[in-house]
């Protein structure tokens, strides 16, 4: 089969590789009909992720066709079309029954590490997939839900719904910013309305997206560029700062931006991957009375989230705006890497 495979900083190509097998009785193999590219994989193949090792298949998003499954698999089957969780779950560990996928104890990969696709095992951006627990990292797809909407909810619908609206403990008549209007930033902007959230404020330095925000339920827009940003945000709560802010960025600057416009009690949710260290001014910060939270995705919400795809209360279609086959994957890339110039958002990579 082809597959992305990375080797080393700055290295990639498509290029033929084994088919997967399965390995353990509780995998499946999936045919992937649809994958995506994610900031994380740019973030790999700047050298950021040094777990991955060359020679290992990109990808952690994908929608597919079962081709296989192993004995001990009892609610997949073959040829159901399913999605892709980008988070392993063997269901039986103590972390997953209690939800905390992102930690599941099962050995594949990695003990207590939930993201092993495109990580610590070969991912999905390849013509086929094995899946270590298939019966809990797949879920069967209604009809009507596209490819397009799907694979959306892999990775970053429930990243900015769990990590940026949950954990920010949204609430009713919230005054929310969103700091990145990105796929993950704008997962976080549709969704927070979910907890009720009175006004959304996206903030980036992109007009394009700022745009685009609107469209996802932003109430209000900010230009990160401008001098005065930080009172364009204040005005909307009348100088007492936001309830809960998102950092959906993941760079030193953004992180402190949030932690300029929080209001004392409130909630500053990271849900950014940095790649380098943070400053937290912990001597301003400690009389604020501010929660700080991050983390990676548990997917737990996942189910419900495809319910609301299903019913059209997401607009999970409006995060895809490039599409490409298998054969073109690299241009794939270089449209994602320069979104400020193409205006990409997700990029589809189907057969």
């Amino acid at each position: 089969m082809k597959a992305l495979v990375y080797n080393g900083p700055g290295q990639k190509a498509w290029t033929d590789v084994p088919d997967p097998q399965i390995t353990r009785s509780t995998d499946a193999i999936v045919r992937v009909d649809t994958t995506t590219i994610c900031g994380t994989d740019l973030h790999i193949l700047k050298g950021d992720v040094p777990a991955v090792q060359p020679g290992r298949i990109l990808g952690h998003e994908g929608v597919g066709t079962v081709v296989a499954v192993g004995d001990a698999v009892e609610s997949i089957t073959v040829g159901q079309r399913v999605l892709i969780s980008c988070i392993k779950s063997c269901g039986h560990c103590a972390n997953c029954k209690t939800g905390l996928y992102s930690h599941c104890l099962g050995d594949e990969g990695r003990s207590g590490i939930g993201w092993v696709f495109g990580h610590l095992i070969d991912g999905t951006q390849a013509e086929f997939v094995r899946v270590p627990y298939a019966d809990n990292s797949l879920y069967p797809l209604p009809e009507s839900v596209t490819d397009g909407e799907a694979v959306m909810l892999s990775d970053i619908l429930p990243t900015g719904f769990e990590i940026g609206v949950q954990y920010g403990q949204v609430a009713p008549g919230d005054v929310v910013a969103v700091i990145g209007a990105g796929p993950v930033g704008l997962a976080a902007i549709a969704t927070a309305g979910l907890y009720g959230a009175g006004a959304i404020v996206a903030v980036d330095i992109d007009e394009n997206r700022l745009e685009q925000a609107k469209a996802f339920g932003a109430t209000h827009t900010v230009l990160s560029g401008r001098p005065e940003w930080r009172d364009e945000v204040l005005a909307v709560t009348d100088g007492a700062g936001v309830d809960v802010a998102i950092e959906a960025v993941g760079i030193p600057e953004t992180f402190t931006m949030a932690t300029e416009i929080v209001r004392p009690g409130g909630h500053l949710a990271n849900v950014g991957v940095h790649g380098k260290p943070v400053p937290l001014h912990v001597e301003n910060l400690w009389i604020q009375n501010i929660s700080i939270s991050m983390g990676l995705v548990n997917t737990n919400t996942t189910p419900m989230l495809l319910k609301l795809v299903t019913q059209h209360k997401i607009p999970a279609d409006r995060l895809a705006t490039h599409r490409f086959d298998f054969d073109h994957v690299l241009d794939a890339y270089d449209t994602f890497a320069r979104a400020a110039d193409t205006h990409a958002l997700k990029v589809l990579i189907s057969h």
